[in-house]
C-alpha cells in the first residue's frame, strides 16, 4: 500500500459551489478525511492495540449537516481561534468591532468564520508524507476584521501516523490573528471522553468569568483540578465544586504551556484511552492550548451512525490564549503587514497496550 490522496464530491455550498472530500491514506492503513467545506476534518481513522481501526473524531458524513453545525466539528478556526470579549477591542488607537456570535462575544472568527468558507484544495504528494494545501483570502471587514488576509493551511499525513498541521498568513493591514483546528476527538470510537486519561504540559491556566472571558492574571494549576502534569482521567474530577469548573460546564479552559524557548515545537499534550490502547500526542509551537471537555454535546446531534451524547469528544486546541487584544499581559495576537504569521501542529498517534 503506497500514500495515497483521492478526491470524490462532497455535494456544494448553498450557493451552489462545488464541495470536494479528500481521502489521505498512509502505508499502515491511517486514514483523514478532508473537506475543503471549513478544511473540516470529517473522518480520522486510527488502529488499537489489536490493528482494528476505528473512527476517532466526531463529524458528519454531508456537508450540509456543517452548515449550520454549532458545534465547530474538525473545523480550521479563523481569523481568530477562541473568544474576544464583547467582540471589540482597541487596534493602534481605534475601536474595532466584530460581528457577535456567542451571546455579546465574538467565538471562532464569527458566524461566518473560515469554517463556513470554501477554501481552494490543492493536494500536495511527496516520498514522505500525503498532504492538503488550503488557501483563502478573507477579505477587509469579513466579520469586522480590518485587512485582507491571506492564509495557507496544509495537511500532512506520514507514516509515523503523524498528522501535522501548518498554517501561514500575511495582511496588508493590521489585524488579530489566531489560527487553530476544532477537531473533537474520542480514542475509543464510541461513548463518552470520561474515562480518557489526559496530560497537560502547563503550569498554569487562564481563569474565566461566566461568559468564558478570561479574567486577566493566569493561575496556578497546583492544588486544583486543572492540574494535569500528570495523567488523569477526565471524569476524575470534572464535577468537583470548583468556580472555574462551573464557569466553563466544565473544562473549557485555555492551559499555558511550558515551554523552555517560545514558539519552539514542543508537547503539550498525551492522551491515552485504555481500553483500545490507543494514545494521541499533540506537539504544538503555539503559547497555549484549549482543553474543551464537549461540555454542550447533549445528545442532540446524530453523525456517521452515532449520537454525540454529553461528552462524547474532546478537543485540544493549539492557540494563542483567549481575548488577547484586549490583555496587554497576554502573548501577542496582532499581525502587521511585511509580518508572516506562521505556526505548525502535529497529532502522533500510538498504542500504547
Amino acid at each position: 500500500m503506497d500514500l495515497s490522496i483521492t478526491q470524490e464530491p462532497f455535494g456544494e455550498t448553498r450557493e451552489g459551489e462545488p464541495l470536494s472530500l479528500y481521502t489521505l491514506r498512509n502505508r499502515n492503513g491511517m486514514t483523514v478525511k478532508i473537506t475543503n467545506y471549513g478544511g473540516i476534518i470529517t473522518e480520522l481513522h486510527v488502529p488499537d492495540k489489536h490493528g482494528c481501526l476505528a473512527d476517532v473524531t466526531c463529524g458528519y458524513a454531508n456537508a450540509e449537516s456543517y452548515f449550520d453545525d454549532a458545534t465547530y466539528f474538525g473545523a480550521l478556526i479563523g481569523r481568530y481561534g477562541n473568544r474576544i470579549g464583547r467582540g471589540r477591542f482597541q487596534l493602534d488607537g481605534e475601536w474595532v468591532q466584530l460581528a457577535l456570535n456567542d451571546g455579546e462575544n465574538h467565538l471562532h472568527g464569527g458566524p461566518r468564520g473560515f469554517h463556513r468558507v470554501a477554501w481552494h484544495a490543492v493536494p500536495a504528494v511527496s516520498d514522505l508524507s500525503i498532504g492538503l494545501k488550503l488557501t483563502h483570502r478573507s477579505p477587509d471587514g469579513d466579520q469586522g476584521y480590518p485587512g485582507n488576509l491571506d492564509v495557507t493551511v496544509s495537511y500532512e499525513l506520514n507514516d509515523a501516523n503523524e498528522l501535522l498541521v501548518k498554517y501561514h498568513a500575511v495582511t496588508d493591514k493590521a489585524t488579530p490573528v489566531n489560527l487553530t483546528q476544532h477537531a473533537y476527538f474520542n480514542l475509543a470510537g464510541e461513548g463518552t471522553i470520561l474515562g480518557h486519561e489526559l496530560t497537560i504540559n502547563a503550569e498554569r491556566y487562564t481563569p474565566i468569568n461566566e461568559r468564558a472571558i478570561p479574567l486577566g492574571p493566569l493561575a496556578d494549576v497546583a492544588g486544583t483540578p486543572f492540574d494535569f502534569r500528570s495523567p488523569h482521567t477526565i471524569g476524575e474530577r470534572i464535577d468537583e465544586e470548583d468556580e472555574q469548573l462551573a464557569n466553563g460546564l466544565g473544562y473549557d479552559h485555555n492551559f499555558v504551556l511550558t515551554k523552555a524557548e517560545p514558539h519552539t515545537m514542543s508537547l503539550a499534550c498525551i492522551v491515552r484511552e485504555p481500553v483500545s490502547g490507543r494514545v494521541l500526542e499533540l506537539y504544538t509551537q503555539e503559547p497555549g492550548v484549549q482543553f474543551y471537555s464537549g461540555n454542550f454535546l447533549d445528545g442532540s446531534l446524530v453523525g456517521k451512525g452515532r449520537q454525540y451524547i454529553h461528552r462524547s469528544g474532546l478537543c485540544l486546541e493549539p492557540q494563542h490564549f483567549p481575548d488577547s487584544p484586549n490583555q496587554p499581559d497576554y502573548p501577542n495576537t496582532i499581525l502587521r503587514p511585511g509580518e508572516v504569521y506562521q505556526t505548525r501542529s502535529l497529532y502522533r498517534f500510538a498504542i500504547q497496550a
